[in-house]
Order: structure tokens, then C-alpha cells, then sequence
């Protein structure tokens, strides 16, 4: 008999935490809504979901000592997901109502309003993935669910780290192209949420579970 997965859902203040953890309770993972540091950092995965502000979202993961666990997890090759804000915060800085933030620093980049004619950017949409992109095998020609008004919109990285693979990104068009996902060593996040994406975030969330060892 198999055993299950183990993933923390990172509880923070912030995030539309039940519906995640219903969603990979779900597809089969064994699934702690917790902020303690050790548990998630024996866990075989961390989600890290996220709603609302920038800033009120680092302060948050700052007040549950996360970018210390986000940095010891990803020394350690231990898969992270990132949601929504959580995929945010990610880059080094969001600019909200002129109000600036340092993120996490995991990527080069600010995080900025898009350039729309109506925002936030709600409802179903389509992505454009690199064609070895682990989430979405199986998903290319699927939509997703996004609610926000904020994203990257360009990507800085550059591909020349010789101790890891390049960066996949994934771009959506809301008017304009922004990052949707980014796939980068045990690092993976998506703007949009999988939890409220039907079958298809199911499946994103099943690929990203395959990754969990």
C-alpha cells in the first residue's frame, strides 16, 4: 500500500486556504493547514496561497518566519507551490497604490498593475506553456481561473546559473502578456488559482504532486 503524499498549505492570515486544502485533499494528498516551521519543512510539499495586498501578504508570511522557510526548503530541493499572491511574492518587489515592498526575492522583478482597461483581470483564461512544462502536460489547451489586478508582466532571469535548469515560464494575455506560471527547480507558481479551476487546476495540482518525493 502506498503512502500518501504529505503537504502543508502555509496559514499565514492570508489566502483562500479551505479551497486549496479541499483541492489537494482531493487528488489524494495528505494535506496540514499549519504555520509551524518544522512541520512544513518535513513536509513533502508547501503550497503557499495568497489573496489581497502585496504588502499585506509579505507581512503576514514575515510574522510566520516563511521567507526563512521558503529559503531552507528550496536549499533543499523540497518543492514549493505558489498561488495567486503567493506567486507574487516570489519577485523582488510589488508596487500597490504607489506603496512598494520588498517580495521574497526568489526572482528578479516587480510585480505592477496591469495595464488594462478593467481590472481586476476576473474570470477564465487561456496560457501559453513552454512545450516541456511539467503542470501543464496534458493542459494545453485548457483554461483557468484568475482574480487579480496585479502581476509580473516581464521576466528578468536570466538563463546562465549553470547549477540549475532554465526557468519555464508560462504567460497569459490580459490586453497585454503577464507571467501565469513560472517552473524553476522545486519552485513552481501560477497567477491563477488551480483550486477554483475545476478539472483542469485538479490536473495542474495531480502534475505538481508528481514532483513530490
Amino acid at each position: 500500500m502506498s503512502v500518501k503524499k504529505s503537504v502543508v498549505v502555509l496559514d499565514y492570515g492570508f489566502g483562500n486556504v479551505r479551497s486549496a486544502v479541499r483541492a489537494l485533499e482531493h487528488i489524494g494528498l495528505e494535506v496540514k493547514l499549519t504555520s509551524d516551521f518544522e512541520t512544513a519543512m518535513a513536509a513533502d510539499g508547501l503550497v503557499i496561497p495568497g489573496v489581497g495586498a502585496f504588502a499585506a501578504c509579505m507581512a503576514g508570511i514575515e510574522a510566520v518566519n516563511g521567507p526563512a522557510l521558503v529559503d531552507a526548503r528550496l536549499i533543499a530541493g523540497a518543492p514549493i507551490l505558489g498561488i495567486c499572491v503567493g506567486m507574487q511574492i516570489m519577485f523582488d518587489r510589488g508596487i500597490e497604490h504607489d506603496q512598494e515592498c520588498n517580495g521574497l526575492g526568489q526572482w528578479p522583478g516587480t510585480v505592477t498593475k496591469l495595464p488594462a482597461s478593467i481590472t481586476p483581470h476576473m474570470g477564465w483564461n487561456t496560457v501559453q506553456a513552454p512545450e516541456d512544462s511539467l503542470i501543464f502536460a496534458g493542459l494545453a489547451h485548457e483554461s483557468f481561473y484568475f482574480v487579480h489586478s496585479y502581476a509580473a508582466q516581464e521576466w528578468a532571469m536570466t538563463d546562465t546559473d549553470k547549477y540549475q535548469k532554465p526557468p519555464l515560464v508560462t504567460w497569459c494575455n490580459y490586453e497585454s502578456p503577464f507571467v501565469a506560471a513560472v517552473e524553476n527547480g522545486p519552485l513552481t507558481a501560477v497567477q491563477f488559482h488551480p483550486e477554483k479551476s475545476g478539472e483542469a487546476g485538479l490536473g495542474l495540482l495531480r502534475n505538481w504532486a508528481l514532483t513530490l518525493t
